[in-house]
């Protein structure tokens, strides 16, 4: 299993554009929790201007699919999105945990 950094590069003015739309997303959001797809998630800030996802399995298809059906994006607050594998080396749930230490380093 992988991670997957899905990417939101969002228009001007998303912050309050967004309303509409938002109880919608994070529905959709935490489907995505609870099917085990979703691990974390929220808006870049100072600027407001894209947001990161990142998501957990065995391909990319899952954050590609968020995307595509998330409201944000089918009511144009995404002006692009893209999705990129993450290799994850430290911290408690990295692909090779103790990375650094079976290679001698500390």
């Amino acid at each position: 299993m992988g991670y997957y950094a899905l990417f939101y590069h969002v228009m001007d003015g998303f912050v309050e554009r967004r309303l509409p739309f938002r109880e919608q997303h994070l529905a959709h959001a935490r489907n995505a929790v609870a099917r085990g797809e979703l691990r974390l998630a929220g808006a870049l800030a100072d600027p407001a201007d894209a947001a990161l996802i990142v998501f957990r399995g065995n391909s990319p298809d899952a954050a590609r699919a968020f995307a595509e059906q998330d409201p944000y994006v089918r009511n144009g607050l995404v002006q692009r999105w893209e999705v990129r594998p993450w290799n994850v080396v430290v911290g408690a749930d990295a692909d090779i945990p103790n990375a650094t230490a079976s290679r001698g380093v500390s």
